[in-house]
């Protein structure tokens, strides 16, 4: 029955979805990664049903009477000068029946030199976005099944072109407190520009995630297993410099396949101790391995994971992803108790 319920539920959820190509939307920054949480464990984790605020913002199903009073405020060193975090609150209300859930989410592009179309040296110029998000989850009675919504209000500054938009994300969770196990699913970016950039109205990066997880029995480790980009099932692409000349000058393309595209959708992670004071977190992003990887060097691309201690009132979490030998990402959180 349980099965037939998540079957009817990722049918549901996908009449939403449609396909997209990569570079061809706005507002992305909508997709980085929220939490060190999420990072560490690969980048995309939908069954984070806890008491951790920042997961409600990857999937809103998530929000539940643990979060009450919960405040998480992360931010990540990213590529070259590119900054950006997050702040997400919980609060229950009556007698935590009703939970809702604020977040926001920016990011800053940093400073730039500015040049007219001739070469000349104009004025410097910065570029940043934010996100501000509202959200609230409902239980279905006396199940174990769990929805939620949360909507955003996004604002964006490239220079001197501004665009405002909106957006809403659809969640969805199985949390069986038994036997640990969770499925999720998450429709997140269903949404418009309300202003443009200039004139040109651009799609919003639609991202359609599913996974499972669960804790092991009488054993301190959590998986997970997650499927990103559902609403693409072409992710890969050639890439030339793959290609391959043999000594008569025939070229042999780089063909991705289809075994390697499916893999691009899978997202894998680990976590030791997940319910003590200190977690050990690994994950690994096929996706990003093999669209980063370089040709006859190891680089660890796809790569990522971290740690928490929790002190107190105070949770810290870091995590590193790898990117290749010349990027990384760093990202630092902490969640505190407010009650």
């Amino acid at each position: 029955m349980i099965r037939k319920y998540i079957f009817l539920v990722i049918i549901f959820f996908t009449t939403f979805t449609y396909s997209q190509i990569g570079g061809r939307y706005t507002y992305q920054f909508l997709n980085l990664v929220s939490s060190p949480r999420q990072a560490a464990l690969g980048g995309k984790y939908v069954t984070g049903y806890n008491a951790d605020p920042t997961s409600a913002m990857l999937n809103p199903a998530s929000i539940n009477a643990e979060m009450d009073n919960q405040l998480a405020v992360n931010y990540v060193n990213y590529i070259g000068d590119v900054n950006y975090g997050s702040v997400s609150y919980a609060k229950a209300l009556g007698k935590r029946e009703r939970v809702i859930h604020a977040g926001v989410t920016y990011i800053n592009y940093g400073n730039f030199n500015g040049f007219d179309e001739f070469g000349n040296e104009t004025a410097d110029f910065s570029a940043g976005e934010v996100a501000i998000s509202l959200g609230y989850a409902y239980t279905i009675p006396n199940s174990d099944f769990h929805i939620g919504a949360n909507g955003k209000f996004i604002s964006s500054k490239l220079e001197e072109y501004t665009s405002i938009g909106g957006a809403v994300d659809l969640g969805f969770i199985y949390h069986n407190p038994d036997t640990k196990f969770d499925f999720g699913i998450a429709v997140r970016n269903l949404g418009t520009q309300f202003t443009t950039y200039a004139g040109t109205r651009e799609d919003l990066p639609l991202s359609v995630d599913a996974g499972i997880a669960q804790t092991l029995n009488k054993v301190p480790i959590r998986w997970n297993f997650t499927l990103e980009n559902l609403n693409v099932w072409n992710v890969a692409f050639r890439n030339p410099a793959r290609d391959l000349t043999d000594l008569e000058g025939n070229v042999e393309e780089d063909d991705p396949g289809f075994i390697n595209n499916a893999l691009r959708h899978v997202v894998m992670g680990v976590e030791f101790f997940p319910e003590g004071g200190f977690n050990i977190r690994l994950g690994y992003n096929f996706r990003r391995s093999e669209e980063l990887r370089i040709e006859d060097q190891r680089s660890f691309a796809g790569l990522s994971g971290g740690i928490s201690l929790k002190l107190g009132k105070f949770r810290f979490a870091y995590s590193y992803a790898r990117y290749n030998s010349a990027a990384a990402s760093n990202t630092f959180g902490v969640n505190l108790n407010l009650q």
